[in-house]
């Protein structure tokens, strides 16, 4: 076996075509982990919106909070039900939300939609860790809204203090900032219910129920009971499913990263080919020397495909180490269900890492194939005439 360190040391004697390889293979897995970190981004923040004892009421008929309408008189007679779980004050855990998307100014001039959401006491509570971690929270019925920590400082006015207009009614005061956990709640400007309803002269209905059960048998019973009643005329979807049908906007840009990546990772890989079959062009008395020696083809063989999986490596790791200060990236997509912007942290988690791995491993093994068996096809008698 050829000691891995004579490969060591011929990429340190090529030094400018090995920085130039691996910067080529660092700047595609750079590329290609950007990509699949955003995929990964949007589908954590699904992920953890929805509760498994949390149900979304909805019109029967309609697929999205948006283009769904409830009579407030049915969201009333729904918080008598049974089986819907209380918080320590002994008020039930039911909210109807109303929900507005109209046209928001970003910070920088640009314009997008952006869900103004009307919430009820009990809404904060239904959220996954909601936290006011600036300033407070809102007062009812003062024309006032709490913003997300994401969106805070992105678009114009969503500081507090600041004054949000919402296409060309709506305006509210930025009182406080929160968090809820990642979720999709981060992507939203919470405001009072009953102001928005004002808003939007829509003061007889709301959008959605949302709800938490007792226990999962409760849960079950509620559905039922709810979704059999001709005169609720009513929907009742579980949280995680509901969000995990939402996951299906993400496919399309994880579609577009997989074609992506496979492009460059092709690219990549021609370019590892080429520096492999010039070292193998520069090497050739060497090969003839080692197989004089005694070196098996086999070894050869192992030897050269080796150093392209070092070569590889080397870049993958790069592109990785360049990758860690995006870390605190925010970036904002369009959800195909609701066409309004929503707001996601950039996560360089496990499968980013693994796909990046892969990559380069990918790379390394076929970029350096056919270059070794180039080598190990040399003739030894010929090699060594080039002595």
């Amino acid at each position: 076996m050829i000691p891995i360190k004579y490969n060591v040391r011929n990429l340190r004697v090529r030094w400018a075509t090995t920085l130039m390889t691996v910067l080529g293979t660092g700047a595609v897995v750079w590329c290609s982990c950007i990509l699949f970190g955003m995929v990964e981004g949007l589908q954590h923040s699904l992920k953890v919106s929805g509760d498994p004892l949390d149900l979304i009421v909805l019109r029967k008929g309609a697929d999205a909070e948006t283009t769904s309408g409830i009579d407030k008189k049915t969201a009333d007679e729904m918080s008598t039900l049974d089986g819907i779980a209380r918080d320590e004050r002994g008020l039930p855990l039911i909210a109807g939300e109303l929900l507005s998307i109209p046209v928001v100014q970003r910070a920088n001039g640009t314009r997008t939609n952006l869900i103004v959401r009307g919430i009820q006491p009990a809404s904060r509570a239904l959220r996954p860790d909601f936290k006011i971690t600036e300033g407070r929270d809102l007062e009812l019925g003062r024309g006032e809204c709490i913003v997300p920590k994401l969106l805070a400082g992105r678009f114009k006015g969503a500081n507090i203090g600041g004054v949000i207009r919402c296409g060309d009614r709506e305006s509210y005061r930025v009182v406080g900032i929160f968090t809820a956990g990642g979720s999709s709640a981060e992507s939203e400007i919470w405001v009072d219910e009953k102001d928005l309803s004002r808003a939007l002269n829509r003061e007889s209905s709301v959008s959605c129920i949302q709800l938490r059960a007792v226990s999962p048998e409760a849960l079950g019973r509620l559905k039922k009971t709810i979704s059999s009643n001709d005169q609720f005329k009513l929907d009742p979807l579980s949280e995680v499913d509901y969000f995990a049908k939402q996951t299906q906007s993400s496919i399309f840009l994880q579609v577009f990263g997989t074609v992506i990546a496979v492009l460059l990772t092709i690219g990549a890989l021609f370019s590892a080919a080429n520096t492999m079959f010039a070292a193998v062009s520069s090497r050739t008395r060497e090969i003839g020397t080692m197989r004089a020696l005694g070196f098996s083809r086999s070894d050869v063989l192992i030897s050269f495909m080796s150093e392209s999986l070092l070569l590889c490596m080397l870049g993958g790791a790069v592109g990785l180490l360049a990758t860690i200060p995006l870390s605190a990236l925010t970036f904002g997509t369009l959800s195909s269900d609701t066409f309004s912007e929503l707001t996601v942290n950039f996560r360089l988690g496990p499968t980013v890492m693994i796909i990046a791995v892969g990559m380069t491993a990918v790379m390394g093994l076929f970029g350096g194939l056919f270059p070794a068996i180039r080598a190990v096809r040399l003739d030894v008698i010929s090699a060594l005439r080039e002595l």
